[in-house]
């Protein structure tokens, strides 16, 4: 079994993109395939020694939820089970989605959620993002000047995405063993 997983929640399938984009960056056999949280329990998650965590930010701040068409979990139905499980051990970076200017007063809050989560579970969390280059009022996910992960803002910078994931993956490949 590979030694790092990508899991992801997603409501426009935009994460799904990233996820599948940082899978292919690191082109690696310790890396397995990315994965949906719909499809992924927590004993899957547990599996892994180092998990590489994505999610979009939807409305008001909140983590993407259960799908009006679906019946399984997405981050905001597994959150109560992910606080009960240990992630002591565990490596965890994280990257969110955004849209600063549309909502700069909550501009990837649930990165921020998840980050507060998987940390009181244990997990060591890498991967922090500085915030300069971002205009927005408020977030969730700032601690002091840095993100507690990759921020992207594929609605208004699209074009540094490339760059950020390019500079993001040089900073967390030798903490997960890359």
């Amino acid at each position: 079994m590979a030694k790092t997983g990508i899991i992801f929640g997603t409501d426009t399938g935009k994460t799904r993109k990233i996820a599948k984009q940082i899978f292919k960056m690191l082109d690696s056999e310790d890396v397995a395939k990315p994965v949906n949280i719909n499809r992924c329990s927590i004993d899957e998650l547990l599996a892994f020694d180092n998990l590489i965590i994505g999610t979009p930010t939807l409305g008001e701040g909140e983590l993407p939820g259960l799908s009006v068409d679906c019946e399984s979990e997405s981050w905001e139905e597994i959150a109560d089970a992910l606080e009960e499980a240990d992630f002591s051990g565990k490596t965890i970076a994280l990257y969110g989605l955004g849209d600063q200017e549309g909502y700069p007063d909550e501009f990837v809050d649930a990165l921020g959620e998840l980050y507060d989560i998987f940390s009181a579970a244990g997990a060591t969390m890498i991967g922090r993002w500085p915030n300069n280059g971002y205009e927005f009022n408020n977030s969730a996910a700032l601690d002091g000047d840095e993100f507690v992960g990759l921020v992207l803002d594929l609605d208004n910078q699209s074009g540094l995405v490339d760059e950020r994931l390019t500079a993001w993956l040089d900073i967390i490949k030798p903490e997960l063993g890359l």
